[in-house]
């Protein structure tokens, strides 16, 4: 099956199996997404949206999150890993806000990635799940799914990015990146299929024989 057929079978049976594409975190504006977000690096999004609620019962603006003694959020955050680093991120990153934001998450890629604690990654997920920009952030599935369905090398997560964004409609990143998480988790998950047992890779690649193998994240 040549690549263009790929895309089109894959966006199409992605769209079928998952109609909604819900924010799997929690939040209730970018403010309280962009700290999800930084929550959310090395630890499962369920960790993350038991963990805010506590969190933004304290504060939930930048404002009241930068008045925050670190000790504090560090103990409410102690679950999702990485505590003192991240306490001392989102107190950096809401007094930056404050400061040189007006108190407003900024909305462009070079100013998010300038935050502390906000990689490229973040970035792109914040912007794409909160102000609806088209972006393609890849987590650790579509990593690994670009790479077995052969849309990517996989030489890099930039790579991969690049390698998708080149492969679909601008207009479908969004959802299409949602998509390929809740695939990865539920129906090709990392243990469960080799590039040759789920529904995706059976039908790309029907005559494969050999496990497939990919650079991690």
């Amino acid at each position: 099956m040549r690549k263009k057929d790929r895309c089109v079978y894959i966006e199409a049976t992605l769209a079928k199996l998952f109609p909604s594409t819900p924010i799997p975190l929690d939040h209730r504006d970018p403010y309280t997404l962009l700290v999800a977000v930084l929550l959310s690096a090395r630890c499962t999004d369920k960790r993350v949206n038991e963990t805010t609620p506590i969190l933004f019962k304290r504060a939930q603006t930048p404002g009241e999150m930068a008045a925050l003694e670190h000790k504090e959020i560090e103990d409410i955050i102690r679950p999702c890993g990485l505590a003192p680093r991240k306490a001392k991120a989102i107190v950096d990153l809401s007094r930056l806000i404050v400061k040189n934001h007006s108190g407003r998450v900024p909305e462009d890629m070079e100013t998010l990635e300038a935050l502390p604690g906000i990689g490229h990654k973040s970035a792109s997920v914040v912007l794409a799940q909160a102000f609806g920009q088209q972006t393609f952030p890849v987590d650790t599935h579509i990593h690994r799914l670009a790479q077995q369905w052969n849309l990517t090398d996989g030489k890099s997560v930039a790579q991969t990015e690049r390698d998708m964004k080149a492969a679909f409609r601008p207009s479908s990143w969004n959802k299409l990146h949602l998509r390929m998480i809740f695939y990865g988790r539920t129906h090709c998950k990392a243990p469960g299929c080799d590039g040759r047992r789920c529904l995706i890779c059976r039908h790309c690649f029907p005559g494969r024989s050999r496990p497939t193998s990919y650079r991690r994240s």
